[in-house]
């Protein structure tokens, strides 16, 4: 993950990024990355043992 931090307490899901941070060039060149999970991330298991998922991508243009 880039810049990017994730934190689950009970039934929140908090998602922290720093928008003062930059992380280059998106592969196109046209947006500038902030931050990303880069792909599909495990953040939690249900107590039935369904998987919660999360994909960011932030960027500037």
């Amino acid at each position: 993950m880039q810049n990017i931090a994730f934190n689950v307490k009970g039934s929140i899901l908090t998602v922290t990024l720093d928008l003062a941070k930059e992380g280059g060039q998106s592969k196109s060149g046209k947006s500038t990355v902030v931050g990303s999970t880069q792909g599909n991330q495990l953040v939690h298991t249900t107590a039935d043992g369904k998987r919660v998922m999360l994909g960011v991508n932030c960027y500037k243009i």
